[in-house]
């Protein structure tokens, strides 16, 4: 005879088992479609090149087709926006950088909630930028090109992958620490930035390490310092600008994966881990290493963590220097 305490317990458990089932049907059908990827930029940049390299790996292990999609524009907000409007069913991924704290200071108004409106997944990789000169550029320092400005105010120019990006925020942190004057010249990703860059058309980039290691290493552009605080294994005698002249400068940038905010918790789950597992790959973590970025894949949790930090580091530094972008 069945007590009542345990005619409860069965039943519990049988009400638990359909969902042991449903996630292991999940999981082995999921997905069932191609993937999208939305990126902000056009094809060249770091974030381009990021999506295609954890991209790649997620279509060998799913088994379904992963497509890049670039949505340049506006700093980002085109591709946000058509991220947070997707259908939640797991087939649209949003990979997007420090734009997704950034914007919400830089721009009178959004089309979308940065945080309210996506689900976390996943950081991705945290980078350096590198600051680089055209190699027919007279600077080959630091304090060169300080003095390079210097003697030429009013003209010296910088590149950037699009307005709010850390190539731009780079630039504006420099020129404050630095006590120097350069104009910004925004374009619609890196690949057009280095288009008129490495013919020196412009002074200056801050590009980030992943698209703009591979030129230099090539010895098309020159290389003058990276901007965290600490020197990368991919340029170790590469000082960073810091140390180079320009005390207090530290900016790293970073790459993470969103959902739509209503996408299913165990699509964002198994996502998670897929690309937690992809990022640990020894193809994708070389690969990855070898453009000077560091795998860095969290929890949901984490990730939610780490946006909310780069808000409040960025927030004040943007409004108190009063940049602001024209919608």
């Amino acid at each position: 005879m069945i007590n009542r305490r345990r005619f409860i317990s069965l039943t519990a458990a049988s009400l638990a088992a359909p969902s042991i089932v449903s996630s292991s049907a999940f999981s082995a059908t999921f997905p069932d479609r191609p993937v999208r990827i939305i990126v902000p930029f056009p094809p060249g940049g770091s974030t381009d090149v990021t999506a295609r390299i954890v991209g790649a790996r997620l279509q060998e292990v799913w088994g379904q087709t992963v497509v890049i999609e670039n949505k340049g524009g506006a700093g980002g907000n085109i591709a946000a926006d058509a991220a947070a409007k997707a259908d939640p069913d797991g087939s649209t991924l949003f990979i997007v950088g420090p734009g997704q704290a950034t914007n919400k200071f830089l721009y009178a108004s959004l089309s979308y909630d940065p945080v309210a409106d996506f689900a976390p997944v996943s950081l991705l990789i945290k980078q350096p930028n590198i600051m680089c000169v055209p190699n027919s550029s007279q600077a080959k320092s630091v304090k060169e090109f300080i003095a390079f400005c210097n003697a030429n105010k009013g003209k010296v120019t910088y590149a950037s992958s699009g307005n709010g990006t850390t190539l731009h925020l780079s630039g504006e942190l420099f020129k404050r620490l630095a006590n120097v004057e350069m104009t910004h010249i925004p374009y619609r990703g890196a690949g057009p930035a280095m288009n008129d860059f490495i013919p020196g058309r412009v002074d200056a980039i801050f590009d980030n390490a992943p698209s703009i290691l591979p030129h230099v290493k090539a010895d098309s552009v020159r290389a003058l310092a990276v901007t965290p605080s600490k020197r990368i294994p991919a340029l170790p005698d590469l000082p960073t600008i810091a140390e180079a002249g320009v005390p207090g400068f530290d900016v790293t940038s970073w790459f993470a994966f969103f959902y739509q905010a209503k996408t299913p918790p165990e699509i964002v789950a198994k996502v998670n881990a897929d690309t937690r597992a992809a990022l640990e790959h020894p193809a994708v973590k070389n690969r990855l290493l070898e453009l000077g970025a560091e795998p860095s894949g969290t929890t949901q949790e984490g990730l939610a963590a780490y946006l909310k930090a780069e808000i409040d580091k960025w927030g004040p530094v943007i409004t108190e220097a009063k940049i602001r972008i024209d919608n």
